[in-house]
Parts: C-alpha cells; structure tokens; sequence
C-alpha cells in the first residue's frame, strides 16, 4: 500500500492491458493529482524549455541578441510547467520543510536526466548555491536535493556572493546586475547546472557566464519547473 506524497491519499493504480504486466513508472502520486501538473512534452524553445510553437521564444531571442548574452547557456530542459500546482508542492518543498516531496518527481527527473544529458561526455553537474543566509533559513539547498537524486556526484565550485532575492527583481534588473556568484575553481569540461525553477533565466546565465569565461567549452541546465 502506498500513499500520495502530495495529498496523503491511497493509491489505487488503474489496472488495464497496458498496466497489467508491469509497474507504473511513479508509484509517489495518485492521478488525481498527477493530472495537475503540466509535463513539457510538445513543441518547446530549444534554448529554455518553454513551450513555443517556434524553435526559439521571444524571450530567449532578447538573451541572444545582447552580446552579453548570447551563447552564454546552450540549453536549459525542464520536467514541468510553473502552474498553480507545482507552485504550491515546490513552496511545501522548498520553503516548508517538506522535504520528502521532491520523490514526488524522482522517476521523471532520472529518465529526463538519462535522456538528454547522460551521453555528454565528462559532464560535470553542478548546484546553483544559495547564500549562506538562504541556506541558514531554508535547511538544504533545493538544488543540492535533486542532484542526489540523479546517478551522479557533484562538486561546488560556485559560491552566492549576493543574498538578495531575485523574485524582487524585474527582468531588467536581473540581466544588468552585478553578477552573484563567485567561481571558486575553473572547470574545463562540459557543464550541467540544476536548479529547481527557469523564471527569467537570469541566475542561470550568470552562473553560466563565469563558466565560460573561465574555459568551460558548454552550459546546459536541467530544472524542474518553466
């Protein structure tokens, strides 16, 4: 017997030919409440994951066409759109201390991982950091957690040298801010960042950034939600 790590119920799996002979692939949701989230699936922006009938969406266009920018990050992939659902498990998770909930996705997460980025050689996965003040509110680091979740190990070589939220921040802002991090140590192979949450893309390119200034030949990142 089971339990919905979401909303604490029973799960009954539907039986029929196609489930018969083998197990579901998540046993940690019930329908229910599965069919509350968004999974990317279709048409996407080949750089942010987004869903976009065109390869590229318009944000991601603003990005590449700031010399700054462009090519920073190569290709963020994403299990999930950011709807009212995901919302609410990501702030139980992340904010209140619920932290079993993140098995919630582990099934989706590994075979999305194994998908798309397990044959990159010597990839090296790292965590976006959070601030020493974050991490002393928050207990763990989310990033961290859905790293142990996948069959790598990980090293951290990026250090939050701002604490301030970037929630606050338009996007403007966030483009033309001092960047946050520190590379504690170069890395010369390609790179995999995680973090929970793709909002405007703006943490992601500024960790990306120094990677690549300091020799990394490729940035991709992997998040749970769009």
């Amino acid at each position: 017997m089971s339990y919905c790590l979401v909303c604490d119920q029973e799960i009954i799996p539907e039986v029929d030919w196609n489930t018969m002979f083998k197990l579901t692939s998540n046993t940690s949701l019930c329908e229910p409440c599965r069919k509350n989230f968004h999974p990317l699936n279709g048409k996407r922006c080949s750089i942010c994951s987004r869903e976009w009938k065109e390869s590229i969406c318009p944000d991601c266009i603003r990005w590449e066409n700031d010399p700054n920018w462009k090519g920073i990050l190569t290709q963020n992939t994403s299990l999930y759109a950011y709807n009212e659902a995901l919302q609410e498990v990501i702030a139980r998770w992340k904010y209140r201390g619920d932290y079993i909930l993140m098995r919630a996705f582990e099934s989706e997460w590994k075979t999305q991982f194994n998908q798309t980025f397990d044959q990159i050689k010597d990839l090296t996965v790292l965590p976006i950091p959070l601030s020493e003040e974050r991490l002393l509110e928050r207990k763990f680091n989310q990033s961290d957690a859905l790293i142990t979740l996948l069959p790598v190990t990980t090293q951290r070589v990026l250090k939050r040298i701002n604490s301030e939220k970037q929630s606050k921040k338009s996007r403007q802002e966030r483009m033309t801010m001092k960047n946050p991090f520190q590379l504690m140590t170069p890395i010369h192979t390609p790179v995999l960042l995680v973090d929970d949450i793709y909002t405007t893309g703006s943490t992601l390119r500024h960790a990306a950034r120094l990677l690549k200034e300091s020799g990394c030949p490729k940035v991709y990142a992997m998040t749970l939600a769009r």
